[in-house]
């Protein structure tokens, strides 16, 4: 069975419909597992036993080009962003890639309605990702976008190589094609009345010649890999959807348009009249800007790329649930296996969950986004960053609300941890003059440490990050601010000082500044800015001062304050804000 299928790499929120017979209908009440020792031991015996490259290498999808960003790509991208600062934190090379997909016919469409070339058009639309990306503190290391000479060669190198090993042929197809969705129905997409529905747009009986890939001759290996590496994705439940999925695939892909309705994308290299569709040029992205080359051999030796790309793959993929089947899940790992990645080397899957509103899943279509930029210029970059993080859990759904980011911000950033240093930074420089006398052991009123208690927040923050969990492990680290201003109430300081029970005092309050610069390293992947705030106003690593280096996770233990260090005078880390209308 042949079918035309449309869909795009980069569109985390929108419908992705299969090219060959697929059908893998995704929950919409999702759980997870929680972390425990054991499994977090074998998911680390697992990443040992594939190997462990000397790059953490992670990506996103990449966003399509015909409208400006919205909240949904806002999350993927910090979501990856954080991941890869964690990686950072524990000294680790990262390469972070992310970027933009340009070509298409709804780009084409978009830039004939606005009236300028699909070039111009692209490039205003992803200045507006690169604006929103910086705005966010998103760092990544390598940006791709597919118009670039340097992923057309590749593009072109693979589809000549995969042409000539006979993995590529053309064929005729007629039926129903939905022109909204570009694509051909088959009868499953038939209502009861057996009609297509109002979903598909206008439906036209059309007979088109397109080039095909052979990917069902692939099938029986993407189910041996599955079930071979336990953590192909993430989370689990994921996997076994994917595999549901695999087991329904018939049908090769098709991955041409003719240019007499197409010709905004990349030219095949064996035939001029036509340029390739969405597969193998959005997804080639992942390899082609992390540094394969395609050679002048007729075969594909993985073992004969450069070090550079060597080094960095395989990569940790970022990418929405409703684009891991087919796109991602099928296409993209049978691609690899097809041009000769070993099973070893194939890319670790993690599908987030969606942001909805008002229970609805957000999609530019049926006009319900959020625009991220005004959210930012609101309540400031971190705190959005907070929010989309901690609002949701990996791989779950969720549903947006501006009150909640609100909530959030007041309660667990302005009146935990900003509150936290406020009070700290004023007591000691009240009752010390603003230095501190450093003790090894500070007690909390159960006879638990400040030392115990942080070194055992620091192994459960770890560990939630080796899920990629990163909400649970910010949990971790707001849990230590709280435990903190619970000290201080229980201390109340104020009436040692009256009492002159100076050690006491000195105790307290070594424990709490130094679990405050513990706290700034916690949150540094998702609060950049306000662990670069924290460290300034106690002081430390001043050298640094704005660097991401300025963070380290071996730093996170007791004791490095030194005997009579001076903190600064506190600033307000999280300004109140007056909530008025919703954005």
């Amino acid at each position: 069975m042949l079918s035309c299928s449309h869909g795009r790499v980069g569109r985390a929120h929108a419908s992705h419909r299969d090219a060959a017979t697929i059908s893998a209908p995704l929950p919409s009440q999702n759980c997870r597992a929680a972390p425990n020792a054991f499994g977090v031991a074998l998911q680390r015996f697992v990443r040992q036993f594939h190997g462990v490259p000397k790059t953490f290498f992670i990506t996103t999808a990449i966003d399509y080009t015909n409208s400006p960003p919205h909240i949904g790509h806002a999350y993927e991208k910090v979501l990856a962003d954080v991941i890869a600062r964690y990686h950072r934190l524990k000294g680790e090379k990262v390469f972070f890639l992310t970027g933009v997909d340009q070509h298409g016919q709804k780009v084409q469409q978009s830039a004939a309605k606005a009236g300028v070339p699909p070039a111009e058009f692209v490039k205003s639309i992803t200045e507006k990702f690169v604006d929103l990306w910086k705005k966010l503190d998103v760092r990544y290391d390598e940006w791709a976008e597919t118009t670039s000479e340097r992923h057309k060669k590749v593009v072109q190198g693979i589809l000549q190589r995969l042409f000539d090993a006979g993995q590529i042929y053309k064929d005729k197809q007629a039926g129903y094609y939905s022109v909204r969705q570009e694509q051909f129905l088959t009868d499953k997409e038939r209502g009861s009345d057996g009609e297509f529905g109002p979903e598909w747009g206008q439906v036209e009986f059309r007979e088109e010649e397109n080039y095909y890939f052979k990917l069902s001759q692939h099938k029986e290996w993407l189910l041996r890999y599955i079930d071979s590496r336990s953590d192909a994705v993430i989370p689990d439940f994921r996997q076994k959807e994917l595999r549901n999925a695999v087991e329904k695939l018939s049908g090769d892909l098709c991955i041409s348009r003719p240019k007499s309705r197409l010709d905004w994308g990349i030219e095949l290299p064996f035939d001029k009249d036509f340029v390739t569709y969405v597969w193998f040029d959005a997804l080639t992205n992942y390899i082609s800007f992390a540094g394969y080359t395609v050679g002048e051999a007729d075969s594909f030796p993985y073992n004969s790329q450069s070090a550079t790309f060597l080094e960095k793959w395989p990569a940790l993929q970022i990418i929405g649930k409703d684009i891991l089947v087919p796109a991602h899940g099928i296409y993209w790992l049978i691609m690899l296996h097809a041009i000769g990645f070993p099973d070893e080397q194939m890319p670790q899957l993690l599908a987030h969950g969606w942001w909805n509103l008002g229970g609805a899943k957000m999609s530019k279509s049926a006009g319900n986004i959020i625009d991220p930029f005004v959210l930012i210029d609101k309540y400031g970059a971190d705190a959005l960053r907070y929010y989309l993080i901690s609002d949701i859990a990996t791989g779950k759904d969720a549903d947006f609300s501006e009150e909640r980011l609100a909530q959030r911000y007041g309660s667990d950033l302005a009146n935990t941890i900003g509150n936290l240093l406020n009070r700290t930074l004023n007591m000691v420089h009240r009752y010390r003059m603003g230095r501190l006398s450093a003790f090894a052991k500070v007690e909390f009123a159960d006879n638990s440490s400040f030392a115990e208690l942080i070194k055992s927040i620091v192994e459960q923050y770890s560990d939630a990050f080796a899920y990629h969990s990163a909400d649970e492990a910010l949990e971790h680290a707001i849990h230590l601010a709280k435990m903190c201003n619970l000290r201080i109430e229980v201390s109340s300081p104020w009436k040692l000082a009256k009492e002159n029970n100076n050690e006491s005092l000195d105790r307290l309050f070594y424990g709490l500044t130094e679990s405050l610069r513990i706290i700034a390293i916690l949150i540094s992947p998702v609060l950049p800015k306000a662990g670069h705030g924290i460290f300034d106003q106690l002081n430390w690593k001043m050298e640094l001062s704005g660097k991401e280096e300025r963070f380290s996770l071996a730093d996170a233990e007791w004791g490095r304050l030194p005997d009579g260090h001076g903190v600064g005078k506190p600033v307000p880390l999280f300004p109140r804000i007056e909530v008025d209308e919703g954005v």
